[in-house]
Formats: structure tokens, C-alpha cells, sequence
């Protein structure tokens, strides 16, 4: 078997192999987020905001519907950094022994930023948006009726993009130490970035200037806060091709 034709196979197999690992690992969270989830829907269903609001099933799968996404849901969350360790596992060889180190660290705080990006929209975003709609409702003399699935459907649509929106810093770091993007570049696209950023502030809330501003303002911050991130891992970057250079050299 030709070289190019083994390695293929090698890397497949390997592939394969923590791909298997995920699903295991996947399969024994399900039973995890089984027990979780009802507790967790409960707390949803009577959060604060939602306090004297009765809610509705219009089809009979509903529920269950709402409960396995809920437990699809925890089983990822939980397995996340095994999600990740893989990731690294596969794609380590490839790197050099202090970029494997490195990007190691990234899985606890990918994780760190995850529950903080869904901790921030559950208890800030969520609240604000629910409170502004049921206002403008009483405004407009609508009684609010509100279906379990749609509720359930908000609140998955609000709490979700935020956990990976806070993984920001963590992807812009990466990708620059890959040399992939520079800080130069994000503050180029400094401009296209926050549109991107007002635009998607209105697909996940309502035409409210002020709900507008509690979503896009972190975002902004995040990627304030990103291009910082990128100038280390620019250095970072530049170092390692100069070490790498005098080593070709030698």
C-alpha cells in the first residue's frame, strides 16, 4: 500500500475511533440529561418571568418533544469537554509540543465560556426580552397565551447562540495562532463585524432598541476584547514561525 494511501487509512481509523468515543460518552450523558431534565423544564416552565402565565400544549407531542431536546441538550453541555479533548487528541499530533500545551488549555475555558454565555442570556437576555413582550401585550390589550413548544422554542433560540457567541475570544485566538487571521484584520472588518452583530441582535429578539442594545453590547465587548486576544496570539504566532525558521536554517 502506497505511503499516501496508508496514512489516509491511519488518519480515518483514528477518526473513527474518537468519533466512537463521543457517541459512548454521548449515549451515557443521555441518561444523565434523562434525570435533569424534568427538573430543568420545571424551572424554566415557572421561572420568575413568567409568573401567573399559564401555558399551553397545542399537540399532543409537545411535551415530549420539549423533553428530549431538553436531554439532548444536557448530554451535549455535559460532554462538551470530551468533545473537545478528541478534537485536540486528533488534530495534536500535527502540532508543535508547546502549541499542543497551549491549545490544551483551551477545553476548560471553552467550557467556562459556554455556561457563562448561557448563564448571561437565561438570567439577563431572556428576562428583559419576555417582561418587554408581555408589556407591550398589556399596551396593546392582547391576552398573552402562550404555547409550551413556542415558549420552549424561545428560549432555546435565545439561551444556545449566546453559549457559543462567548466561545468568540477563544476561536479568535486559535485561528491566529494558526496564522489564519491577524488583529489587523478584525480591526479592518471592525465595521462589518457589528452589523453582523445588530443583524443577528434582531433575529433572536424583538424590534426593541433597548433589547437590541442588551444583546449586541456583549457582543461588541466580546469582540473588543477578541482583537486584544488576537494581538497575544499575533506575537505568539510570529514568535513560533521566527523559532521555527532559524531551526529550518540550522
Amino acid at each position: 500500500m502506497p505511503d499516501e494511501a496508508r496514512e489516509f487509512t491511519e488518519h480515518f481509523e483514528e477518526l473513527r475511533k474518537r468519533l466512537l468515543t463521543v457517541m459512548y460518552f454521548f449515549v451515557a450523558a443521555l441518561f444523565g440529561g434523562f434525570f435533569l431534565a424534568k427538573p430543568l423544564i420545571y424551572q424554566m416552565q415557572n421561572a420568575p418571568w413568567t409568573e401567573n402565565v399559564q401555558m399551553h400544549a397545542f399537540q399532543v407531542t409537545d411535551p415530549l418533544k420539549i423533553y428530549l431536546i431538553v436531554i439532548v441538550a444536557v448530554a451535549f453541555i455535559i460532554i462538551l469537554p470530551v468533545i473537545l479533548y478528541q478534537l485536540w487528541s486528533f488534530i495534536s499530533p500535527g502540532l508543535y509540543e508547546k502549541e499542543r500545551r497551549v491549545t490544551l488549555l483551551y477545553i476548560p475555558v471553552v467550557m467556562l465560556l459556554m455556561l457563562a454565555g448561557l448563564a448571561f442570556s437565561y438570567f439577563i437576555v431572556v428576562p428583559y426580552v419576555i417582561r418587554f413582550t408581555f408589556d407591550l401585550s398589556v399596551e396593546m390589550g392582547i391576552e398573552t397565551t402562550i404555547g409550551i413548544n413556542q415558549y420552549f422554542g424561545f428560549l432555546f433560540r435565545t439561551i444556545l447562540p449566546f453559549g457559543f457567541i462567548f466561545q468568540m475570544p477563544v476561536l479568535v485566538l486559535f485561528l491566529t495562532q494558526l496564522g489564519i487571521i491577524t488583529p489587523m484584520f478584525l480591526r479592518k472588518n471592525r465595521k462589518y463585524a457589528y452589523f453582523i452583530m445588530f443583524v443577528v441582535a434582531a433575529l433572536i429578539a424583538p424590534p426593541d432598541i433597548m433589547t437590541h442594545i442588551l444583546l449586541t453590547v456583549p457582543m461588541i465587548i466580546l469582540y473588543e476584547v477578541s482583537i486584544y486576544i488576537s494581538k497575544i496570539g499575533y506575537r505568539r504566532y510570529l514568535k513560533a514561525e521566527q523559532e521555527q525558521l532559524e531551526e529550518d536554517i540550522k
